[in-house]
């Protein structure tokens, strides 16, 4: 297969699914936004609470936290899919991706600054289509900004906690050729699969790469964060836009 070979969608292996916000989707959280990547849809909802988690007091630990929770709904899937509650436990996948949702975010935001307060992004996914953890990532830092600005406007918050942006996109080897951001019907067949966290600056939070029943060389994974450093400087620039004509134009991320 030919890396300029369109793919099932017709894009190049190069190029990001359609990428999309839409602010305010949860009137009751502090700052929400539905993100799409392509029919990956995403819920992202941020509440801050005046409070801190109880060993955070207990440890007399200054500033505040940030958390996240993540999940899909039933009907986010082809065939249904069971509630958490229902069965009662979380998977260890949901486990795996919302403390990396955290990770990522604790990675750009000072806690300090934030003070005796919790950040919670809940981040649920409406239709899942591969890159449901990216999405949620992504999603997360917009929702996260618009609830500090909120704040900001109503005086709760002196300044912005949040340093830069931070968004994730995945990569994988699919056939033999290098892809930026698979969509589930690529991923389910990726021979080498691989997600990566990165801030609006461009350093990394996270880079998770498997061989799944495969292996890789330190070349084949240098082209992949390539590839995905392309997606992610393309990300964090319509994070920037969207943002920027929703808070009246007159953010710069990257250097916040």
């Amino acid at each position: 297969m030919s890396s300029n070979a369109p793919r099932a969608d017709g894009r190049q292996a190069d190029q990001l699914r359609t990428v999309t916000f839409e602010a305010d989707i949860a009137p009751h959280a502090t700052g929400s936004v539905l993100v799409s990547f392509g029919k990956t849809r995403v819920i992202c909802g941020a509440t801050i609470e005046n409070n801190v988690p109880t060993w955070m007091k207990q440890q007399r630990v200054p500033g505040g936290w940030l958390t996240a929770e993540y999940s899909m709904l039933p009907y986010s899937t082809h065939d249904r899919k069971q509630r958490d509650s229902s069965r009662g436990k979380v998977d260890g996948r949901s486990i795996e991706i919302q403390r990396l949702i955290g990770r990522s975010l604790r990675a750009v935001i000072d806690l300090d600054k934030l003070g005796q307060k919790t950040l919670w992004l809940d981040c649920d996914v409406l239709q899942a289509d591969g890159g449901t953890r990216t999405a949620a990532i992504t999603g997360a830092y917009v929702a996260a900004r618009l609830a500090v600005q909120k704040l900001m406007d109503e005086g709760a918050l002196k300044e912005n906690p949040l340093s830069d942006s931070v968004a994730a996109v995945s990569v994988g080897v699919v056939g033999g050729t290098p892809m930026l951001d698979l969509a589930y019907v690529e991923d389910k067949d990726a021979e080498v699969d691989a997600n990566i966290v990165m801030t609006g600056q461009g350093r990394f939070v996270e880079v998770q790469a498997s061989g799944e029943e495969a292996t890789y060389t330190p070349d084949e994974l240098q082209t992949l964060i390539a590839l995905g450093q392309k997606g992610l400087k393309d990300l964090a620039a319509a994070q920037t836009a969207f943002l920027g004509k929703k808070l009246l134009g007159n953010l710069k991320l990257g250097g916040l």
